[in-house]
């Protein structure tokens, strides 16, 4: 009875034994190149773009949180090629499934020692089911890590997105604020101050713009002036980030701080700040208009192509005279001039928080003493700037005359980087521009004081000098006047229209109305 229980046990060790062999062997002979690749792939794959990489957040008005960039899993189609027999049968079965022609998937696959080649990415549904359907030996379906963006192109040249990197091809941030904060992302989120339904407003109103007037692209910014905090920032062309492959990289880099441009008569404000802050002119200061201004032999006309006569420094803000800008700028005095406009920051970074910004040039006024070189920058031309530089310039006139480092990330404490005029000049200068405003009845905002200004600019000829038939149009406001709380800057490139004051300044209106309903702003022009 004994030797027969002891046969039994030995028996069932036996069978245990050979069976835990067995799969013992399936697993790392029979199958161990399926787990290789396995691993490989989630080694190559989500190592970088792992669960924990830092979400990026948009808010809205209250503070709530709204995802910009998140991680999500998304299948992915793979092959082992050392498994693989026939790599062109199997090559032609995969090319209709994955959208990719056979002689491309024929190279991957034909590499008898290779254990890992990745060949789709974010794989539908469809294309999943009819891989499994097929049963290739040596293509497998898995799931991995990526980088998704609910909102598609919103804000994507700020966000950038998460690519293979040019040296071994490990995902990576790239461009924007993926590129600017990479470490950062590895373990902490980032916060934005980017108000998601202003932007998608702005956005919108860009796009119908864009679209209406045929144009090649445009910008639009929306900033708090008194803290230097951006609630929107988008330009067109623009990209999806969940398919950057699929968009020219042109359409990565952000024309909001990246491009310089002649802003035109939107800088005729700095002009005036410039002449009352010195003392040189008031906003009554008059001056006689004929039409034309002479200098070193070329000769200015104002836009209209009119004489305007006796006007004041308002009028000139109000009817956008380039001559009246050129006669602030003389009264003021070329040295003083460049350096007013140079302390508004136009030739620095502003310093924001993004990835490759540039500064605009007053080359053209800071190293010669041709008088026609400071007239002509007196109304935006002959000088460049970035959008960014611009809209913060005009800020610190709604601001009293304080200049503030923009930003884009919650939490940053707001900076003054300089005074630039007296509380009283920006004073005086915003009243001219709210009588711009009202005179034009254009970006009249019904109960409300609303500063604003034009701009029509020609935009240089690279090749063969001089100016193009090409203009850019720009529009530049803040709102409530008496106590400004937003200013909002909308640039469109080439238009097929002829004036600003059809195009940017209704758009303008209309995004300004938006966001004074959306805050529910109190009128301060009852």
């Amino acid at each position: 009875m004994k030797s027969w229980r002891l046969w039994l046990i030995t028996t069932s060790f036996a069978l245990l034994y050979s069976a835990l062999v067995y799969n013992v062997y399936g697993l790392q002979i029979k199958k161990g190149e399926y787990y290789s690749a396995r691993a490989a792939s989630q080694y190559r794959l989500t190592d970088f773009l792992s669960s924990k990489r830092g979400n990026i957040y948009f808010q809205d008005k209250n503070g709530n949180r709204i995802p910009a960039a998140l991680n999500k899993r998304y299948p992915v189609i793979y092959a082992v090629p050392k498994e693989i027999t026939d790599a062109s049968e199997v090559a032609n079965a995969l090319a209709p499934i994955l959208n990719v022609p056979a002689a491309k998937l024929q190279l991957l696959l034909a590499k008898p020692n290779d254990l890992y080649e990745l060949l789709l990415s974010k794989a539908d549904d469809e294309q999943v089911n009819k891989i499994h359907e097929l049963h290739l030996k040596g293509i497998y379906v898995d799931d991995q890590y990526f980088r998704f963006y609910p909102f598609g192109e919103l804000a994507s040249q700020l966000l950038g997105y998460v690519g293979p990197n040019d040296q071994d091809g490990a995902p990576e941030g790239r461009y924007g604020l993926e590129f600017f904060y990479n470490t950062e992302l590895r373990d902490k989120d980032l916060v934005l101050t980017i108000d998601r339904n202003i932007q998608a407003q702005a956005e919108q109103i860009l796009k119908i713009l864009v679209e209406k007037f045929g144009a090649v692209g445009g910008t639009a910014i929306v900033q708090e002036p008194k803290t230097g905090k951006i609630l929107a920032m988008g330009s067109l062309p623009s990209f999806d980030p969940n398919k950057y492959a699929e968009y020219p990289i042109k359409n990565f880099l952000n024309p909001a701080f990246q491009s310089v441009y002649e802003p035109g008569s939107v800088f005729k404000v700095l002009t005036m700040a410039a002449g009352i802050d010195s003392g040189k002119i008031t906003p009554d200061t008059t001056f006689y208009d004929s039409g034309s201004l002479t200098l070193n032999g070329k000769t200015i006309k104002n836009w209209d192509g009119k004489a305007h006569g006796t006007v004041t420094m308002t009028n000139v803000i109000e009817e956008s005279i380039n001559t009246g800008a050129a006669f602030a700028e003389r009264r003021t005095g070329h040295d003083l001039f460049y350096n007013y406009v140079s302390k508004f920051g136009l030739e620095e970074l502003t310093g924001i928080n993004l990835p490759g910004e540039v500064a605009g040039k007053l080359t053209n006024i800071k190293n010669t003493f041709r008088d026609i070189n400071f007239a002509t920058a007196a109304f935006g031309q002959g000088v460049s700037v970035t959008p960014l530089q611009l809209i913060d310039a005009i800020s610190a006139i709604a601001n009293g005359g304080e200049l503030m480092r923009p930003f884009v990330i919650e939490g940053t404490k707001p900076e003054v980087i300089r005074r630039v005029i007296s509380p009283e000049t920006a004073s005086k200068v915003t009243a001219m521009m709210v009588s711009a405003v009202d005179k034009a009845g254009v970006a009249q905002i019904l109960k409300y004081k609303i500063a604003g200004k034009t701009g029509t600019a020609q935009v240089p000829n690279f090749k063969s000098g001089g100016y193009s038939d090409d203009l850019i149009h720009s529009y530049a406001g803040f709102f409530p006047a008496s106590d400004p709380r937003f200013i909002i800057l909308l640039k469109l490139d080439k238009p097929q229209a002829p004036l600003a004051g059809a195009t940017v300044v209704p758009a303008f209106k209309e995004l300004a109305q938006f966001i004074i309903n959306y805050y529910n702003i109190s009128p301060d022009n009852l």
